[in-house]
């Protein structure tokens, strides 16, 4: 039966996903097998070749080139992938989604039904506005929607359907590939790029639509840990060095201008993003951002500073910062082979887009994969506000990717005569 990129997307959405930091396993959580195993089974039955699912929960999948052999381009394609990942952020819950088709929307906020407190307001979705009179969709208020990024699986899988369904779409081999744990920071820990056979490929994960992404923050993650002494607190004067009173005056030195709710575009960030102790011991875990690389140090600078400031007013408290890099700025390793970015271009130039690539502040799978020899782009999926309960998406720019990934498949044969 053939599917639109709306039911795949409900479909998608009411799997629960959802990824755990700090897990010793890999998927880092066994229900995201769920999907990944569903998407072997539609992968098969759409005829895609070499479906495979490996120890570590990667599906991958060929459709075969059906460039005629009579074509300049014949044996000249090269192989591009089309990446996307399964899993939902642990910032908010996957469990039960139920997701909320809004069919011709006539604008202003948007009230939950499940949570009549959670709003998308207008104000803060200046984007709403470009689909007054057309279709979104939203969680009910009490779990996040899932559209980051079971949109982009949603994509991908009726594009190939699609190219399937038209053989007069000419297009080189292309590789399908679902990953894990992208949101934990973990997705490409276990890819196999030579298994995988692209010389090019695309994450669809972006957000906007029109909007692609050809670079990323440089990333690393910061860990301070406070070791204190507890004791009774009724004998605890003079002996007591409580750990949570020299991380909170470490949090308060952090600088106001330099925080993800006070910086936009390329400006970085220090965001201390989870606590946890108590009086023995507290650790603050914190998130550099910068589009320099050379910029993290910086960063760390300022985290070294503070700890510097903060050391006497708690004498006997030992304070530890640990630094752990994340991942860099794709932009140096895209721009190594212009193709990778003038084929994308090109592709949603002829989907009906007015293309623009702006700065995603923050990561994707193709940060990872770039650096690691694979050039990986990034895609707009139509989803917005990702993370958090108001995530909503836009059936038009679900579209605008789809045709925006079809055109991709034929543009890279044209560019190869």
């Amino acid at each position: 039966m053939k599917e639109t990129v709306l039911d795949r997307l409900l479909r998608y959405v009411k799997i629960d996903t959802q990824s755990q930091d700090d897990a010793t396993s890999y998927p880092s959580t066994a229900k995201q097998l769920d999907l990944l195993k569903m998407l072997v089974k539609e992968l098969q039955e759409l005829g895609l070749k070499d479906v495979s699912i490996d120890q570590y929960g990667y599906v991958m999948a060929t459709l075969a080139s059906n460039v005629p052999s009579s074509s300049p381009a014949f044996r000249k394609v090269p192989t591009v992938g089309l990446i996307a990942h399964v899993d939902t952020s642990p910032s908010t819950s996957g469990t039960n989604v139920k997701p909320q088709v809004i069919s011709h929307y006539k604008g202003g906020d948007i009230v939950l039904p499940g949570d009549t407190s959670v709003v998308i307001r207008e104000s803060e979705n200046p984007e709403l506005k470009k689909d007054i009179g057309r279709t979104i969709v939203t969680s009910d208020g009490t779990t996040l929607l899932g559209a980051d990024d079971k949109a982009g699986i949603a994509i991908i899988m009726t594009a190939l359907q699609q190219l399937l369904e038209r053989p007069n779409l000419v297009h080189g081999d292309i590789r399908i590939g679902f990953t894990p744990d992208e949101e934990v920071g973990m997705g490409t820990q276990y890819f196999d790029i030579k298994k995988f056979g692209a010389q090019f490929a695309y994450t669809v994960d972006g957000d906007t639509a029109g909007e692609l992404n050809k670079e990323t923050f440089s990333a690393n993650s910061a860990v301070i840990t406070v070791h204190g002494r507890n004791i009774h607190p009724g004998t605890a004067k003079g002996i007591m060095v409580n750990s949570i009173r020299t991380i909170a005056d470490i949090i308060a030195r952090m600088p106001r201008d330099m925080a993800p709710e006070t910086t936009e575009g390329y400006e970085p960030y220090i965001h201390p993003h989870t606590v946890q102790g108590e009086e023995a011991k507290a650790v603050l875990k914190i998130l550099l951002r910068d589009f320099r690389t050379e910029g993290l140090d910086d960063l760390k600078k300022r985290l070294q500073k503070i700890i510097t400031e903060v050391q006497p007013l708690h004498p006997k408290a030992r304070i530890e910062l640990q630094i752990i890099e994340s991942y860099r700025n794709m932009r140096e390793g895209l721009e190594k082979d212009q193709r990778v970015l003038d084929c994308l271009w090109d592709a949603a130039k002829l989907a009906g887009m007015e293309p623009e690539w702006v700065p995603i502040r923050g990561g994707t799978d193709g940060s990872k994969l770039t650096a690691n020899g694979l050039p990986t782009p990034n895609i707009f999926t139509g989803g917005h506000n990702y993370h958090g309960k108001t995530e909503w998406a836009s059936l038009w720019g679900m579209e605008k990717a789809v045709e925006t990934v079809v055109h991709l498949a034929q543009v890279w044969v044209e560019k190869s005569k």
